[in-house]
Parts: C-alpha cells; structure tokens; sequence
C-alpha cells in the first residue's frame, strides 16, 4: 500500500474530534496531499487552523445546499491539485426537533433538509469530483447503523443515511467504468459535534460497550484505519459497499 503522493478532498470537518479529522489526519500520515471545506463562516474558525496543522494545500467555503460552492470548490480543486484521487464526504445534518421525539411528527422542511445536506449532497460532489478522478481513486462516505434500524431519536437522519447508502451503490454503478470506487463507513457511534444533537446519546455509547462483541466504542482511528484501506489499492475490487466499523455491533440479534 502506498498513498504517497495521492490527493484527497475533505468534506466535513468540524473540530479536532470529528472523524473526518481523523481520516485526514491519517491520510496525512501517508503521504497524501489534502484540501479542506468548511460549511461557513462559524466553521472556517475551526477548520483554517486545523488545514494548516495537517499541511492543507488550500481550505475554501463549501455549502453543500450551493451549486454554486460546489463549483467554485472543485474549479480550487482543480487549479491547485491537478487532480484528486480520494474524497471523503462526512456531511450530514438535520434540524434538532426532528431528532427528538416521534419520526412521523417530522417536519416537511426537516425531512427536505436532512435529505439536501445529508444524501444529495453526495450525488452533487461526486458529479463534480468525477472529471478529477481517475482508475482506482476513492469516494468515502460516512454513514451509521440507524439506517437499516430504529435508533431511537435518530429518526429522519434514518432516513437521510439509508438515502445516502443506495446513493453510494448507485454512484458505484455510474463511476465503476471509469475505476472510481464508491464506498460507505458505518462507523458505531463516536464522541463528535454532530452526535452531541442527538438525545439519548450516552446511553448509546453504553449498550455498545455492553453489547458489542469487542466490548468497547470505536474511535476515529479505528474509522480512518478503514478509510485508509478504502483509499488504497488493497480495495481494488471494493466497491458500492457499507463496510461497518462499530465493534461488531451491527450482527446483534435480541
């Protein structure tokens, strides 16, 4: 396995706890060069700082919901990296009443929202990402169990990562012609800005370290372990997967 050299595009840092801060800081470790996003103005305080301690060739404002970011990012892209051979999409979001509560009481303009930021956007980057890419790059995205089951006040997020999982197989239909891979990490539940908004989350954390067959959480390095497999050509034949990251979890019956 070697990555050295490779170019990746990170969508999806918040701060130093986030697992796309993990992957990128160990694809850093590998020799990758990388680019940053940050959604907007109250983020680019916490991204900027982070692009310059792993070495980040550029870091530019990137809302998903904006065609017209989405453009300018991948024109930055292109005029500073050539090319790039890995993007790491760890988007999501939905409006905090619609993680509480019951998921039929979800609102119109939550379930539009979660679906824009959380799914579609996806589709959008990877449609801007392919003409970058080349045989054997890598388009990861991040997903969680609570798509396939009820996790209580996960609800529309549910619903959003489930759009997002058969995105990413038929995104590996669409790319696998031209050797791009599409995969997913479903990564068990980790301390980050964006599992804080979801109530009940403690106690999540301690039926996995119950329940799981290896008795403990995962960590963003057991993730970034996973998405450097995902990134390198030890994955040549992968593609259009969910690949779970989360103690084993997952294979629990009652």
């Amino acid at each position: 396995m070697d990555l050295k050299g490779k170019k990746a595009l990170i969508f999806g840092v918040a701060n130093q706890k986030s697992i796309a801060y993990s992957i990128a800081k160990r694809l850093k470790a590998e020799g990758v060069e990388l680019g940053f996003t940050y959604a907007g103005e109250k983020l680019q305080r916490r991204v900027e700082p982070i692009s310059e301690e792993l070495g980040g060739i550029f870091c530019v404002k990137c809302d998903v919901t904006s065609d017209e970011d989405i453009k300018n990012t991948f024109e930055i892209t292109k005029e500073k990296l050539g090319n790039i051979d890995i993007l790491v999409h760890a988007v999501a979001f939905a409006p905090a009443e619609d993680l509480k509560g019951r998921f039929v009481d979800t609102s119109r303009e939550g379930f539009r929202i979660a679906m824009d930021i959380s799914a579609y956007s996806l589709v959008a980057l990877a449609k801007h990402a392919e003409p970058l890419m080349g045989e054997g790059s890598s388009i990861i995205a991040m997903t969680y169990y609570g798509s396939v089951k009820v996790v209580h006040n996960y609800n529309v997020m549910g619903v959003a990562k489930a759009a997002l999982e058969s995105s990413v197989r038929y995104l590996a239909n669409d790319l696998g012609e031209k050797g791009i891979k599409v995969n997913a990490i479903s990564a068990g539940p980790i301390k980050t800005l964006a599992a804080s908004g979801i109530s009940g989350f403690k106690t999540i954390l301690a039926q996995i370290e119950k329940r799981s067959p290896l008795k403990r959480n995962v960590t963003g390095d057991d993730v970034a372990n996973t998405a450097v497999y995902l990134s390198s050509n030890l994955s040549s034949g992968v593609t259009g997967e969910v690949i779970y990251v989360d103690s084993g979890y997952n294979i629990l019956g009652i």
